[in-house]
């Protein structure tokens, strides 16, 4: 199983645990293998450095970290035209495309594409619920 994780989702995760938490720990145990882009890594960083500072009893530096270290970095599918209502959510959409991946999101605008151009979209606890047990 591949995905790649909205910025809320891994937010939500390293910052309030949960569904998205536990994404995280699969991730980790090798439940599931996480794609990213060059792209995609930049907003992890810059999102968790800004929430970092509302927040500064968790750091996500470990996170961040390990993700750059560990998830698979794929060439984005180039887009001909945008796909989603909100453009920035398009670099997910590139790099699910490019590697034929789940996006896992509870925006809208993501969920607004799913099976458009062949996207699979899930939200978090549909995604949970879809990985195979350890």
């Amino acid at each position: 199983m591949t995905a790649t994780l909205d910025t809320n989702v891994l937010m939500s995760g390293i910052f309030f645990g949960g569904v998205p938490g536990r994404i995280l720990e699969a991730w980790r145990d090798g439940r599931f293998k996480w794609v990213v882009t060059n792209d995609i890594i930049d907003e992890y960083r810059e999102v968790s450095e800004r929430l970092h500072l509302k927040i500064p009893r968790v750091d996500p530096r470990d996170w961040i970290a390990l993700i750059e270290d560990e998830a698979a970095s794929v060439v984005p599918e180039r887009l001909k035209e945008p796909v989603c209502e909100d453009p920035d959510d398009d670099k997910f959409v590139a790099c699910a495309l490019g590697a034929s991946a789940t996006i896992v999101s509870g925006d809208h605008h993501l969920l607004d594409v799913n099976g458009r151009n062949g996207l699979c979209v899930k939200k978090p606890r549909d995604f949970l619920n879809d990985i195979p047990p350890e």
